[in-house]
């Protein structure tokens, strides 16, 4: 028998006389949970021998996790392996519950207001606002039951040690489950009537209305998911003709000519037009959600999505693009980049080409990016020939807020009873995805050693977890009451449900995406080869060899559960910067040094090319368009650039090359303002002697992040407050791709 001086210290700090029953009832319980028989013999037994494990430590004090891995490990090595699993779990549980209260730590930390991470955790969120910290009050909260109640134990360990990473614990919470973004189905919400606040909206009949209801529409649908938001202009379209239509027959009726009150009615339009997109802008801008923030919005400007309102469209995108341009006004009434709606330009037959009927509307999109980094650009031509839908046609159609691409159509009839459904056409809008579960590849690399052996047996291991922590992610929103978003379930923007029906058939058949996300690509080929995944031979073949083997875990897990399980090219806006941390807390702070001789805070976006190599824009974006082919479920690349506002020729071959080349790219110039001086050009990225990456006015030295107007695209969308270290860095080692350097 165990000295009766020898103690357990328990995970609070206290101490208590080893006493070997409760090791008994611990493993009785583990079984009678799992309803599994286990003698009474054989766990007095396994509590002897830990109780002569203890012993032998030679200590007075022994830790409560010392002895819970001496249990773990007798049951692991008996044939009550089942049981083991349990008591792990179980151990797991109450390991949490006794840690000291992290939450109470963290909401503290929050309010205090000089937490660096808390303040810079979002690239958009400004944490000093009392709307931003009740959301990240309730996310930490909800955090905190996640991970003690709802994932298990390897999901949370592998999260912390950054395996990977498990996206929006503080929006997972089963019961009051969320999806991640959409395409709206703004179409049918304005042509049907929807119902916000429990207040019914019927159709519109003018634009200037269209567009006050679509705002509304995409913040309560904002509000009731944690992703971006996406609607169509080409569903606003029909709105501008209804609203020229009343001016024509108003004046009519005032007893004007046919051709003076057309003439008229055309001008009033016009002006209704330009009165509603202004309306748009405010309002998207001005606005938040329950999320604590503007709403992360895109709208699709795509002028072949439609026949029958094509001049209307046109008008629409026209105005929408020049009152970007000229920018919204900060609180000194300069005019300066916003970050919102994200402008989604489809490139197509009608535009490409300087012959084209609305090439008119692509040179001045090109002077939009130049000036205020937006639109980015999808290329129909490519977009056809990869997502080809159940009838053998390829479709185009706009991303889920700032990447996330829908699986081609494949859906069975009308599951979500939308009243704008129509047959033989592919389905879109209404959709959704899921959530995302990231991947860390140079994590992988790293924990092989370079043996590509065991490089492929982590990766089996590894996306097999993911996958365990995806069909969690389902599991937290299949059992959902349409009640509980009634904006997205039962009003129009994702279905017509009643609140009898199941929202489950809506995550399988294709209607919506689940995405299996990666990071890291650049990082993890390069320690295994030697070489970079842009060198069009080793490396580039080992890193689409990788590509593949994604997509094939994918189609796997699709077929067995009737899934869209989706590759995704993960942002990692924020999570830049924790993998790098957790890659040099596990192999060593000169962890980078070794992959490549460069020390940095940060690893590579998705299957982006390294930040700092110096490449051609045309070369960067022809190859990285073999990987994002290989990314479906959503990816997006893009061309650093110097100010092109004089070079508007060099901006439309890019765009010229997008269309021929790659589905989906963006070209970053800086878009930045000093509220001091008035400088604006490029404010500096400087260390601050506390080991904090800030922003610095060159002009007039000005380091107040509060007094500066600063826009940086971040990984599709554009970041208006400053991201963390990681990120930082990341922006100021970027190789400026489009200069007026030689390319080399």
């Amino acid at each position: 028998m165990v000295d009766q001086k020898i103690r357990v210290r328990k995970y609070d700090g206290r101490t208590q006389v080893f006493n070997r029953e409760k090791i008994e009832v611990a493993i009785l319980k583990a079984a009678e949970a799992i309803g599994e028989e286990i003698p009474k013999a054989t766990i007095k037994r396994i509590s002897a021998e830990v109780e002569e494990m203890v012993e032998k430590l030679d200590k007075k004090t022994v830790k409560s996790e010392e002895i819970s891995k001496f249990v773990e490990d007798k049951l692991m090595n008996s044939s009550y392996k089942n049981i083991a699993r349990c008591y792990i779990e179980y151990r797991h549980k109450q390991d949490l519950v006794r840690e000291v209260n992290t939450t109470d730590k963290s909401i503290l930390e929050l309010l205090d207001g000089r937490n660096e991470y808390w303040n810079r955790e979002n690239s958009n969120k400004n944490a000093r606002l009392v709307t931003t910290q009740r959301d990240y009050i309730a996310g930490i909260t909800a955090t905190d039951l996640t991970r003690r109640y709802f994932l298990d134990k390897d999901i949370v360990n592998a999260h912390d040690e950054g395996i990977i990473h498990f996206h929006d614990a503080d929006y997972f919470l089963p019961g009051a489950g969320r999806n991640n973004c959409c395409l709206v189905n703004l179409e049918d919400m304005l042509q049907n009537g929807t119902v916000i606040n429990n207040v019914k909206i019927e159709k519109p009949h003018k634009f200037s209305t269209a567009c006050t209801i679509a705002t509304q529409i995409i913040t309560a649908v904002s509000s009731s998911q944690y992703g971006g938001v996406t609607v169509s202009l080409t569903h606003l379209a029909p709105f501008v003709r209804d609203s020229y239509n009343r001016f024509y027959k108003e004046y009519l009726k005032r007893g004007l000519p046919k051709e003076q009150a057309k003439e008229f009615a055309e001008l009033d339009t016009k002006r209704e037009v330009k009165d509603g997109v202004q309306t748009f802008n405010y309002q998207v801008n001005s606005m938040s959600s329950t999320n604590g923030q503007a709403p992360f919005i895109s709208v699709g400007m795509d002028i072949s999505e439609t026949k029958e309102y094509k001049k209307e469209l046109a008008m629409i995108i026209e105005e929408f693009l020049k009152q970007r341009i000229e920018g919204m006004k900060n609180e000194q009434g300069i005019w300066i980049t916003m970050a919102f709606p994200k402008l989604l330009y489809v490139l197509c037959e009608e535009n490409i080409t300087e012959d084209a009927p609305y090439w008119y509307l692509t040179e001045l999109s090109a002077k939009c990016t130049a000036k205020r980094m937006v639109p980015d650009y999808i290329s129909a031509k490519k977009m056809r020939e990869y997502k080809i839908n159940k009838f053998n046609k390829g479709d185009v159609y706009p991303c889920m807020g700032c990447r996330s691409f829908l699986t081609p159509d494949r859906i069975k009839g009308n599951p979500s009873k939308a009243l704008n459904y129509k047959e033989n056409e592919g389905k879109y809008y209404g959709r959704f995805n899921s959530g995302v579960v990231t991947l860390s590849l140079p994590d992988i690399a790293l924990s092989s050693k370079g043996d590509f052996k065991k490089f492929w047996e982590l990766f089996e291991e590894r996306t097999e977890l993911c996958h365990k922590a995806l069909q969690a992610r389902l599991d937290s929103i299949k059992n959902i009451s349409p009640d509980i978003a009634p904006i997205l379930w039962k009003h129009g923007a994702f279905a017509r449900l009643t609140s009898e029906d199941s929202v489950e058939p809506l995550l399988k058949g294709g209607y919506s995406t689940i995405s299996l996300g990666f990071a890291g690509l650049y990082e993890c080929v390069k320690y295994m080869t030697g070489h970079s995944h842009t060198d069009e031979a080793e490396g580039e073949k080992f890193g689409l060899e990788i590509m593949q083997a994604l997509n094939d875990k994918c189609a796997q897990w699709k077929k067995e559960e009737d899934v869209d399980y989706s590759v995704y090219g993960t942002p990692i806006e924020s999570t830049t910067y924790k993998f790098a941390k957790c890659l040099k807390k596990r192999f060593g702070d000169d962890v980078f040094t070794k992959i490549d001789g460069k020390d940095r805070d940060y690893i590579t976006n998705s299957y982006h090319t390294w930040v700092e190599e110096e490449i051609d824009p045309f070369e960067k974006l022809r190859i990285e368009s073999k990987f994002q082919k290989l990314s479906p479920g959503g990816a997006i690349s893009y061309v650093e650039t110097a100010n092109l506002q004089n070079n508007i020729e060099a901006v439309l071959e890019v765009i010229k090359f997008i269309y021929d080349n790659i589905m989906y790219a963006e070209l970053n110039t800086k878009s930045d303002y000093c509220q001091v001086c008035g400088y604006d050009h490029e404010i500096e990225i400087i260390e601050d002697g506390k080991g904090n990456l800030i922003y610095k006015c060159p002009n007039c030295g000005n380091t107040d992040h509060s007094k500066m107007n600063i826009a940086r695209r971040v990984c599709g969308y554009i970041s208006t407050t400053m991201p963390n270290n990681g990120r930082m860095d990341e922006f100021r080692n970027r190789y400026v791709h489009l200069d007026n350097h030689e390319a080399k």
